[in-house]
């Protein structure tokens, strides 16, 4: 862990050393790849050997480095940045992806993604190849477009971030020993038999709204990960977010309410309202916990969501 966050401890570079083929090469781009080795449940011991060998080396120095531990990763971002790279690549799951999101939001570099991990959210919704290697080939040859984030309460969110149910399964599932979708799946029906819907007050764009929901998410993009949407007609560039609003429902709802969520019709749901807003405001009983792209963290009675517009370079198809 000793002087974890200088790069040129943990780096691996393409052929020769970076330096000198910076000198001999001026005009390439930079590309930094930040593995997570405990995301998911793959084994990432060939994707240095991949990752070199399937990068395009007369247009890109590459450099690779490891996280050593949680947190890690924004300092990585932030010494690439600084010495200049234009691609920053997350490899890893939907945490390491976040980590290294938020450190080079609002920053001219863009995000590359290698999805490892047992969500990938936001790498489905950017139709990022879910296969590595087709994956690397993509920050060869993709395109840099910029996307909207979300803030809730000054936190930076790039899928969904919410309080209700889907809160506490997120805090259940990072609690978790295992990972993958089935443990995602065996949580969620543990719980839900138990849980009891909230009340909210809720204000979107100065429009009141007062409820009791099952669940209460401000989408950026459309689903969760594995491809379970909660907001099927978001859009990652209108500079706006999606509020879903899941009232209470009676029971033999359950299942056709699971399939809309995978087909990608929750939206049409009676259940489910959803409305189009840049500022939301949601305030309740106590402090409690949320969800920020699954992850979870524990805030106030009070929380503030907006949007902030074209924030965020993504390399994408």
């Amino acid at each position: 862990m000793e002087n974890h966050s200088k790069i040129s401890d943990e780096i691996i570079s393409l052929g020769k050393n970076s330096k000198t083929v910076e000198k001999e090469n001026p005009y390439k781009e930079k590309v930094a790849f930040i593995i997570n080795p405990k995301s998911g449940t793959k084994n990432k011991k060939e994707l240095p050997d991949m990752i070199m060998n399937t990068m395009d080396q007369t247009k890109y120095i590459v450099e690779i480095a490891y996280t050593q531990c949680a947190g890690h990763a924004p300092e990585l971002v932030s010494e690439f940045v600084e010495k200049g790279f234009s691609r920053v690549v997350a490899v890893g799951g939907d945490g390491t992806v976040n980590e290294v999101a938020r450190a080079l939001a609002g920053k001219p570099s863009a995000l590359g993604i290698i999805p490892c991990g047992s969500g990938n959210g936001l790498a489905r919704f950017l139709n990022i190849p879910l296969k590595a290697k087709d994956a690397v080939q993509l920050i060869n040859d993709g395109t840099e477009t910029a996307i909207d984030y979300g803030l809730i309460n000054d936190h930076p969110f790039f899928c969904t971030c919410g309080v209700g149910f889907d809160a506490l399964i997120g805090s259940k599932f990072a609690s978790s020993k295992k990972r993958g979708f089935y443990t995602y799946f065996k949580e969620t029906v543990s719980s839900f038999f138990s849980y009891k819907p909230k009340k909210y007050k809720i204000k979107i764009d100065g429009e009141k709204i007062k409820t009791r929901a099952f669940l209460v998410t401000a989408a950026n993009a459309g689903q969760y990960g594995n491809d379970a949407y909660i907001a099927p007609k978001a859009d990652i560039r209108d500079g706006m977010l999606d509020l879903c609003i899941l009232t209470p429902f009676p029971m033999y709802s359950v299942f056709g309410l699971g399939l809309k969520v995978f087909n990608k019709t929750i939206d049409k749901s009676r259940y489910m309202q959803t409305l189009k807003g840049q500022s939301i405001t949601i305030k309740r009983k106590k402090e409690g916990e949320v969800h920020l792209d699954g992850e979870p963290a524990i805030m106030g009675k009070k929380l503030k969501i907006e949007v902030v517009k074209q924030g965020l370079k993504v390399i994408m198809p």
